[in-house]
């Protein structure tokens, strides 16, 4: 039995009915959600030890969320019920024979007297705000009265400067102090969805960020679980190298050596075995693939998610792609962009695996293009030499050496890349071609890797954070760029030739306002595909520069999300 069910079918109506009266009085900021000091507010009412409480909420918040939905909020209070009759609390009480949908719920002293006072509270706060509005009204009436007897104390415009700021703070001071406040967070990624909602979005929206560098986010990007991404030419072991993983196929997964993945396949964890078409996967909210509409339809018809029970994909999610073509294949163009796809999922991925067969080290020209399209992203990139095991430990020392000696080349870096060198799939390791010593080479190897793997969830969070400031930044030098475009139009003559000379001398543009405003060169974006994008806009129609958006922006780089960083921790650790 999971939690949601025991939470949703595990639960009579006449219960349920009470528990959202006690969750709507536990939530304190109205927001739906019921964080840490609520809890332990509310669940002292039951009088139980605090270690067993602290048992409670860990089984409650199973998501490590941070925080407990009213679905949570209902396992919480038969937790509570059960504690108080005394059962012990555990994991395994939500699989055994208990009867929850006839359990009653807990007793929670002094319970209804607190729900009768606040409800009091809520009556005389808003009689006192009524009389609060009415006296602020009925000054600026008398005030508007004396001004129009005493020209001299109204201003230039004859407006009532004064008191029109005084309102305006009264109504402004509340409401800037709860958008700005983090009091209610209860978690990093909470914490960064919330500000990018209120301080990032409204740059991005301002300065058609989406248009140009990546679509808006939503909350399904900021929840969704870390994706690994697998990538490499035709029958390198990709689809069974997820095989190897999860210990089982995957639905619509198909194996052979021949190019068998036509398609890019997610594989992520569901109630049970489905392949759900990319057409639908894209319009759901609650899946972080929203962006890939802006691929077409070519794309969506060979993009699908397959869904599956399993422990593993609890944490992790597999991102399977089709084998990039070599030799004459390359010229046969693919109905939709394969290199914008796989860039849109590598900033997405919190870790790309690129995989080598010993017997085919060539890297093709749209391998290469592929790998370009990682720009950015090194730090997620590792390299895994596979089925390792069908060459000698001589032959494999030259394969090693030549797949350093290509990726050098394609990589263009002069830090070494790290290469696994293992063979995985179902199939025990040949020691007939490596010997004792290959043997005990590989499973160090993919000992590494696992432990890299391991560490992804936790390493997830660090990852967000980084990349919410990487895309802060550049928005920033987006709203510089687009602003300057718009300030180098004519106001009223030649506003086609002088677009056109913007256009022209794009890096000249850059190159001044990355002057002017102190900006690093590394930041800004490439220079053809922006120039690309622009082609089919009207730069007059651009906004101006908005100074006191740009310094929400620093000021959430600044101060907020060190405050953020300091108040939580990462929640594996």
């Amino acid at each position: 039995m999971e939690i949601d069910s025991v939470a949703a079918g595990s639960c009579s109506k006449e219960n349920q009915i009470i528990y959202k009266d006690w969750f709507e009085f536990a939530d304190s900021d109205g927001d739906g959600r019921i964080t840490g000091s609520d809890a332990i507010k509310f669940f002292s009412m039951s009088n139980l030890p605090r270690p067993e409480l602290k048992q409670v909420w860990a089984i409650a918040d199973a998501k490590r969320q941070g925080y407990l939905g009213f679905k949570e909020f209902i396992v919480a209070m038969q937790l509570v019920s059960l504690a108080q009759t005394g059962h012990e609390i555990s994991h395994e009480v939500l699989h055994s024979d208990v009867d929850f949908k006839n359990m009653n719920p807990p007793v929670m002293d002094g319970l209804i007297v607190l729900m009768a006072v606040s409800i009091w509270a809520c009556i005389f706060h808003f009689m006192s705000f009524k009389f609060e509005y009415m006296l602020l009204t009925t000054v600026h009436l008398t005030t508007q009265k004396k001004k129009k007897h005493s020209p001299k104390s109204s201003d230039p415009n004859g407006s009532p400067a004064a008191d029109a700021s005084l309102t305006a703070h009264w109504f402004s001071s509340n409401l800037q102090k709860r958008f700005i406040s983090l009091s209610s967070v209860t978690s990093i990624i909470d914490g960064l969805k919330r500000l990018y909602i209120q301080k990032l979005k409204p740059l991005e929206v301002a300065y058609q960020f989406n248009d140009f560098v990546s679509p808006l986010l939503t909350n399904s990007d900021f929840d969704a679980k870390p994706m690994v991404m697998l990538l490499g030419q035709y029958s390198t072991g990709k689809t069974t190298f997820i095989k190897h993983m999860l210990k089982s196929s995957y639905p619509g997964a198909h194996i052979g050596p021949e190019p068998t993945t036509d398609r890019f396949v997610v594989v992520m964890s569901g109630p049970d075995e489905r392949s759900i078409p990319g057409n639908t996967v894209a319009v759901q909210a609650d899946m972080p693939f929203s962006g890939l509409t802006s691929f077409g339809t070519a794309f969506l018809s060979k993009f699908e998610c397959s869904q599956m029970p399993h422990p593993l994909l609890e944490h992790i999610t597999f991102v399977d792609t089709p084998g990039v073509l070599s030799g004459e294949k390359q010229r046969t163009q693919r109905a939709y962009e394969f290199t914008g796809v796989t860039s849109w999922f590598a900033s997405k991925c919190d870790l790309i695996l690129l995989l080598f067969d010993p017997h085919k080290l060539d890297v093709s020209d749209e391998f290469k293009r592929v790998i370009s399209s990682l720009r950015g992203h090194d730090d997620k990139i590792r390299v895994v030499l596979n089925k390792a095991d069908q060459v000698d430990t001589q032959q494999l020392m030259r394969v090693y050496g030549a797949l350093m000696w290509s990726l050098g080349k394609v990589l263009n870096t002069p830090e070494v890349a790290r290469v696994y060198i293992g063979s995985f799939s179902d199939k025990p390791i040949n020691e007939a071609s490596t010997g004792p010593i290959g043997r005990e080479l590989f499973e160090m190897e993919q000992e590494d890797l696992l432990s890299d793997l391991k560490n992804i969830p936790k390493k997830a969070c660090d990852r967000r954070i980084n990349e919410f400031v990487k895309r802060a930044r550049a928005a920033k030098i987006h709203a510089y760029i687009i602003s300057h475009l718009k300030k180098e139009m004519p106001a009223i003559m030649g506003k086609a030739k002088a677009q056109q000379k913007l256009m022209d001398n794009l890096e000249d543009v850059f190159g001044k306002v990355q002057r002017e405003h102190h900006l690093p060169k590394g930041d800004f974006p490439n220079v053809d595909q922006f120039r690309e994008v622009l082609s089919g806009y009207n730069f007059d129609k651009f906004e101006k520069l908005k100074p006191k958006m740009l310094q929400t922006v620093d000021d959430m780089l600044g101060y907020d999300i060190p405050e953020l960083l300091k108040n939580f921790k990462n929640p594996y650790d």
